[in-house]
């Protein structure tokens, strides 16, 4: 098996409303309602939007982590393009769908390496589309097949796990430290406040999402 995880950027409610922020959406459908997991300082105007949108039946927040069910499937308001061109191309999409930066984050799988070709040429003649990974499936565990850092951090953004990539690549967890935030920062072309916050919220996901693995 393959998989690749892409990045489209095409007109819908839960992408919109990450745009211009730090807050990442992921969505587990059940076909008469969704449930979104929201993170990130942005999380209250997606909320909004969501709310405004397909409406919201309950919430659960916790800092800047929010837990929603909304009162509608999203499907029920918008067609996605996308799935069907999964499923013309014989792919499958690995849940949950993680939204990020204005853009919809999709972990594709097929049986045949073509197959992921085509259906990327197939999208990215009518939408931009990031290639953030593709790698080649050859084990899985009994209780969590596919694992990968997807699953254990399924909210680290693109922008924070850039992020923290580059400081590793700068040496900057090195004992003693190979850089500094503010080297990091200058590395990204954003400022040192900026790269520490993404660092801090990456750093945070990092532990909590590993823990229960410890």
């Amino acid at each position: 098996m393959h998989e690749a995880l892409l990045g489209i950027t095409h007109p819908g409610a839960y992408a919109a409303a990450t745009a211009g922020t730090d807050t990442t959406v992921e969505l587990w459908c059940n076909d008469h309602c969704d449930l979104l997991h929201v993170g990130g300082s942005g999380g209250e105007a997606v909320v909004a939007h969501v709310e405004e949108v397909v409406g919201v039946r309950e919430r659960i927040e916790e800092d800047d982590e929010r837990l929603l069910i909304t009162a509608e499937c999203l499907k029920e308001r918008e067609d996605d393009p996308i799935e069907a061109r999964l499923a013309d191309h014989d792919c499958l999409l690995v849940p949950p769908l993680r939204y990020a930066e204005g853009r919809k984050w999709c972990r594709v799988l097929a049986l045949d390496p073509a197959n992921l070709t085509a259906f990327y040429r197939d999208v990215a003649a009518e939408f931009p589309v990031t290639v953030e990974r593709k790698r080649e499936v050859g084990s899985v565990t009994a209780d969590q097949p596919l694992l990968t850092l997807d699953s254990a951090l399924p909210d680290l953004s693109p922008r924070q796990r850039e992020t923290l990539r580059t400081a590793v690549e700068m040496d900057y967890y090195r004992i003693p430290r190979g850089s500094m935030t503010a080297e990091v920062a200058a590395a990204l072309g954003v400022e040192r406040r900026t790269a520490e916050e993404h660092l801090r919220r990456a750093e945070n996901k990092v532990v909590a999402g590993l823990a229960e693995y410890l």
